[in-house]
This record gives C-alpha cells, sequence and structure tokens, in this order.
C-alpha cells in the first residue's frame, strides 16, 4: 500500500480528527509519536501499520522523531538500520540484572 494510501489510527488521534493521509514528514513525525507513546504503555499497532512503518518511506521519518526515552523509537531506528542513539528511559534494576536477559 503507497503511503498516500496508508490509514493512521484513529484512537492515536483522541485530541483532533485524525488526518486522511499523511502527507508531509510533519503528519507522520506526528503518526510516529502518537504511535510510540501509545506503544510504550501497551498499546500494540495493528499488522498492516508495523508492515507499513517498517517501508522505506518511513526511514527519514523515523530519523526526525527523536523520542530517546521511548522503546519502541529505538526498535524502529534498529529496523530501519539507522545508528542507535542513547536511550533515556528508564531502566529497572531487577530487569538489568536478570541472568535470563541475553536469552530474550
Amino acid at each position: 500500500m503507497p503511503l498516500d494510501e496508508f490509514l493512521p489510527d484513529g484512537t492515536l488521534y483522541p485530541d483532533c480528527p485524525p488526518p486522511e493521509r499523511l502527507e508531509t514528514l510533519g503528519d507522520r513525525v506526528d503518526f510516529l509519536a502518537r504511535l510510540c507513546g501509545a506503544w510504550d504503555f501497551g498499546l500494540l499497532p495493528e499488522a498492516d501499520t508495523v508492515t507499513e512503518i517498517r517501508k522505506p518511506e518511513w526511514l527519514s521519518a523515523v530519523d526526525a522523531c527523536d523520542m530517546p526515552t521511548a522503546h519502541s523509537y529505538h526498535l524502529l531506528r534498529r529496523w530501519h538500520g539507522l545508528p542507535e542513539k542513547p536511550y533515556l528511559g528508564q531502566r529497572s534494576y531487577e530487569i538489568l540484572n536478570d541472568s535470563s536477559l541475553a536469552f530474550i
């Protein structure tokens, strides 16, 4: 599905009507910020959304988004082969010291 045909998830826009299309870089960055914010709180994106945002057409929006505290943002950067950025979110002591973490 071409980017101009992708319909963003309306539930990510509780404060305004969802856009019909994500035409500009700003529109796509806003969408990714909303998506990552929801995703980090456990609201998983639809499969077609994941398929769409992994396409090369999203690389510039992912790079421009810059959400250093969002786990999902760092995953998007990895999917697009972008250089890693420092993660500035919380790190749980219990998770960091989990001997099974290397196997996940």
